[in-house]
Order: structure tokens, then sequence, then C-alpha cells
């Protein structure tokens, strides 16, 4: 497999990724979430939880797994090793988080699923990730989406964000940092069809039935669903589908449409260039600033913020 030393995210991330981080970075209240997500979020509970409640992957447990991932780690050259975790869930699915601390989750669904080359694959789209400083944005936006959601403005002040445009940028980059983190996923496995059956799979793959599955048949539908934009109001379908219409808004682009972008990519100059060895390198600059405090800060803020949300808490009850 070919490894990538010193490599920047900047080689292989996407420019919809770039664009779109660029306009919710703008946006107003980005910076207010950015301030509110540090006072009340911290990766740790996380961490703890899976530690309670997943396998950790290591030399003794699921140790294929775990060279396949050590790999993709060297391969990307990301220092220090995020962990990984397996969950026990029959959904085919998988998902990377942390900043200080980063991890990967891979549900069983996935291990069941795929073969190991596309278990690779996925590995190396999640540290794509990881590469890109994307976690910290994904979990802004979770906790964004929430606590607007549930408590709106009560006790965040965030509520009338969602009407901002805010909520909706956030989900906007999230779709396109997927673009970015599947190009990671195809310089590590160094073969496009194994990137894309993995993605077939997992939009609809079986095990029972895998003979019966087509990956050139699974292009040709991504090639007709490009086609579909010759009509303006398929265009419009899709935009609204992206964006609540069927009451969710989506936070991965089709598969179908993923496999466009990496199609095109994969003979790119761009591309060509990157794995001769023509690539910029890695820099200190991180993805989002965000100022960190040490553990006996964070203590005593946890602790006042609890108490604060027990209060208003308290009030709504006797309201």
């Amino acid at each position: 497999m070919p490894t990538y030393k010193g490599i920047s995210s900047e080689a292989f991330k996407h420019p919809l990724d770039r664009q779109a981080e660029e306009t919710l970075r703008g946006l107003p209240g980005f910076d207010f979430i950015a301030r509110k997500f540090v006072e009340f979020i911290y990766e740790r509970p996380q961490l703890v939880y899976l530690m309670g409640n997943a396998i950790e992957v290591g030399p003794r447990q699921y140790s294929t797994i775990y060279q396949i991932f050590r790999e993709c780690v060297r391969d990307l050259d990301i220092y220090p090793e995020p962990k990984l975790f397996v969950e026990q869930n029959p959904v085919a699915n998988s998902y990377a988080l942390g900043q200080e601390h980063p991890y990967i989750v891979i549900n069983t669904g996935i291990l069941d699923l795929l073969n190991e080359a596309e278990i690779r694959s996925v590995l190396a789209h999640e540290l794509g990730h990881i590469k890109c400083g994307h976690t910290i944005l994904i979990q802004m936006a979770m906790w964004a989406m929430n606590a607007a959601s549930i408590v709106g403005e009560l006790t965040f002040g965030i509520g009338n964000l969602v009407s901002s445009g805010l909520i909706y940028a956030f989900f906007e980059w999230r779709r396109k940092a997927e673009l970015s983190a599947d190009r990671a996923a195809l310089l590590v496995t160094d073969d496009l069809n194994t990137v894309m059956s993995s993605m077939m799979k997992i939009s609809g793959g079986s095990n029972k039935y895998a003979h019966e599955c087509s990956l050139q048949e699974f292009i040709r539908q991504s090639e007709n669903y490009q086609a579909l934009d010759e009509d303006g109001l398929n265009q419009v379908y899709k935009f609204l589908m992206y964006n609540g219409a069927q009451g969710v808004m989506l936070s991965h682009p089709f598969a179908v449409e993923r496999i466009h972008f990496l199609r095109e990519w994969a003979v790119s100059q761009e591309y060509r260039q990157i794995k001769q060895g023509n690539y910029p390198q890695e820099s200190d600059r991180s993805a989002v600033d965000v100022t960190q405090v040490n553990q006996n800060e964070e203590l005593e803020q946890l602790r006042r913020q609890i108490e604060e949300l027990q209060q208003e808490i308290n009030q709504i009850k006797r309201d």
C-alpha cells in the first residue's frame, strides 16, 4: 500500500469542502457556537461511554482489524494514533469524532458486510476526517443541532440560529466533507473499485445475495442519477431531499453522487501528482481554533454548568 509521508490534508481536500467550510465560518453565529461548544461539550464523556460499552481494538482485540487500521494511520501519516472501537450495531456505519483525543467507531454491521479491503477503505475514510480536522466541526454541528432542537433559547440561546441558516450550513458542510474523506480512502486503498464497492454494499448490500450485485451496474446507476439533472425540476427535488423535505436533513451525499465525484478525481492530474509524491506537506494549522482549558478549569466549568442546567430544568417544571 502507498504511504504519504508528511502529507497535508490540503493535498486531497475537495474544493467543495473548502468552500462550504468558509461559508460556514463566515455566517453570523458560528463564533458563538464555537464558544458555547467549548463551554458545554468535551469529547471525554463519549470516550468514557465507549470504553464501557464497546470493544477497544488492539493487538489482542480484533487483531486483524487493528493491523489494517495501523497501516492506514501510517499511510496518511496521522499522529498520534487515534483510538478505534467496535460497537455492536447491525447498521453498516462508522464515524470519527474528537479533537485532542480523536477516535473512530466502526459498527459490527460493517465488519459482517465488507471484506478486508473494503474495511480498509472505510477506516481510511474515517481517518481522512481526522486528517482534515473535520471531527471538531462535526461535533460542533451535532451539539448545535441537538441544543437548538431540544432546549433552544431557554438554555443555550441558539434557537434563532436555525432560521438564520447556520444549521443548514452545518449540514451542507458535512455533506461536502465526505467528499474529502472519500479521497483519503482512495489514496490509501489505491483501488477505486474497492472504495466504490464498499459504498455500494453500505447502500444496500447483502451477504446472502452478494453474487447478484454488480458494481458496474451501480456505476451505471450513478451515471443515470447525474443525468437526472438535465431536468431542472429534478435538481429542485434533489435539493429538497437533502434539506429536510422528507422530515430530516441528510448528513451524507448519496453514494451514487460520491462515486461520481471520486471517479472524476481518480483520473485527475491532481491525483496523479499525489501518487508520484508531489503534494503539500503538513503544517501546524488546525481546522478550527478552539482554545482548550486545563483539567481543573474543565471540572469547575462542568460543575457550574450542571448546576445552571438543573436550575433551568426546575424553573421549567414550575412554569
